[in-house]
């Protein structure tokens, strides 16, 4: 494989250089074969973090965009150059990287709080009941009751944008229990206090900011610079990952998006986004078997949409077996076997490896020192390479934290700030059904119709106005003063007798 081709340099072999002449020993991951997923592992302080850094950095200088959690703190350290020294330099000329030159990369940050980088919104509607129900820990007969409330939405018309619509459209199920009942499905009381209390739990959490406008676009995430460079997008979550559910939750409503929106691409010559999921084990805790099946599905199609995934953990086995397999790029740093459970995990993590005669990967695994790991990538036709004990490569940016002002320079530079830092909160649920509430207390508030008896009574009404032609006014004279009138200048005739008894008796209902 010739190094300058469209690929990833991860490292040095040290275990067989001789074994792949044609790198000299250095270990790439081909642009093409990016979208079959990934698996990096290892314990704590083994350099995962650096080795997704420079996969990171590796994507964006041949133009794929990246998103990932950053949390540590660490992460974000991608936006701004590093700064050299001894070790690195001599780990540098150890591999030989010729073209290394510290610099940073281009970079967005998000948060789902909006405090450490731009606010990742969706609406309630967009993330649905099933992740909803999760985020808020329901049992299943309150997830049945949120699945109701979401069709309701839909049937009636009613947009769900935010927590307060949620809780508007749960008050009014509370209010019709009875007839949503018949309709829809049983709905208790009980069910309806335990989501609201569950609403209740998010919001002081913090948690309600996620939900509103404007919702995140895709197309922001996967944006590339006017060079060609893609953008990496460096969600903040130190605090979000002490709600795993919440981080998890997140993380796979996103990945689901991307899965229902983009279109079906094949293999290209590189992906179009590399999507990467930190902590992957709190994606997997306590997910019921129907959300495990749907991750798998869409880790396994969304290849073909020109994504690739790639799970961050301390161990291989914290992904379930359906789902590793779909990994084909390994990169495994070093595993303590300190306890039974880690004495599996190596076990694990060494089956899973194409064997390589001159690697005990067993042994291997526990000796790694920090900025080593075994791996193995998939080659010409998806064929993935013998494990090869490898030197991780440094990243050319700063392997740490940065500052704050760092940060806001980062920000405001920023091409999607404008259209994100700002809410909008259109009409939907909540201002609809209040505006009802309105309409029915203003109708409760008017008077009763007039009766005709009162119409009468009332000056100015219908029968005031005929009374006063009829008979008169003060001022002017009826119809009836006026016929009578006319009626005794012709008293003496028959005829005009007739004629007044004719027009009383008709107005006032007399006999003929």
């Amino acid at each position: 494989m010739d190094p300058n081709a469209l690929a990833i340099l991860l490292g040095k072999a040290v275990t067989t250089p001789g074994a792949l002449p044609e790198t000299q020993g250095k270990v790439f991951l081909q642009a093409k074969l990016g979208n079959r997923h990934g698996l990096v592992a290892g314990a704590t302080g083994t350099g995962k973090t650096v080795t997704l850094m420079t996969l990171a950095e590796g994507f964006s200088r041949i133009g794929v965009p990246v998103f990932m959690a950053d949390v540590k703190g660490d992460v974000a350290g991608l936006a701004v150059a590093g700064t050299p020294n001894e070790k690195l330099q001599a780990r540098i000329a150890e591999i030989g990287i010729d073209d290394y030159t510290h610099e940073g990369s281009p970079a967005v940050f998000w948060d789902l709080f909006g405090k450490l980088g731009h606010p990742v919104r969706t609406t309630v509607s967009e993330i649905g009941p099933t992740l909803l129900s999760r985020i808020l820990e329901l049992n299943d007969t309150q997830a049945g009751v949120l699945d109701i409330v979401f069709k309701l939405a839909d049937d009636r018309g009613l947009l769900l944008l935010d927590l307060k619509d949620l809780r508007a459209l749960l008050a009014l199920v509370g209010e019709e229990r009875k007839t949503i009942s018949t309709a829809y499905g049983l709905v208790s009381t009980p069910s309806i206090g335990a989501i609201q209390r569950a609403l209740l739990r998010l919001e002081s959490e913090g948690g309600d900011v996620f939900f509103g406008e404007p919702a995140l676009e895709l197309a922001d995430i996967m944006r590339t610079t006017t060079n060609g460079r893609g953008v990496i997008n460096i969600l903040a979550a130190e605090t979000l990952i002490l709600k795993p559910r919440l981080y998890s939750s997140f993380l796979l409503w996103l990945l689901s998006e991307l899965f229902e929106t983009l279109p079906e691409v094949g293999d290209l010559d590189k992906p179009k986004l590399v999507f990467v999921f930190d902590e992957a084990h709190l994606l997997f805790e306590d997910a019921p078997p129907a959300l495990q099946q749907r991750v798998e599905q869409v880790v396994r199609i969304i290849r073909s949409k020109g994504v690739g995934v790639y799970f961050c953990s301390q161990f291989p086995d914290d992904v379930p077996d359906d789902i590793l397999g779909q990994l084909g790029n390994r990169v495994q740093h070093a595993l303590r076997a300190f306890t039974p459970r880690d004495q599996k995990a190596v076990r694990v993590a060494a089956e899973t490896f194409v064997a390589n005669p001159a690697l005990d990967v067993a042994e291997a695994i526990s000796k790694l020192g920090t900025g080593e790991a075994l791996v193995s990538t998939l080659q010409d036709k998806g064929v993935p390479m013998p494990v090869e004990r490898t030197l991780i490569a440094p990243p050319r940016c700063r392997m740490g934290a940065i500052t704050e002002a760092e940060r806001a320079q980062v920000r405001a530079g920023s091409p999607v700030g404008a259209k994100y830092d700002a809410t909008v909160d259109r009409e939907s649920a909540s201002e609809m059904l209040a505006k009802k509430v309105e309409t029915v207390a203003e109708q409760a508030k008017a008077p009763p119709a007039k009766t005709r008896e009162q119409d009468d009574a009332e000056p100015g009404g219908i029968g005031q106005s005929v009374k006063d032609a009829v008979f008169g006014t003060k001022r002017r004279q009826g119809m009836v003063e006026t016929m009578a009138k006319q009626a005794a200048r012709t008293v003496g005739s028959q005829i005009g007798r007739q004629i007044l008894r004719g027009v009383l008796g008709g107005i006032f209902g007399g006999r003929r």
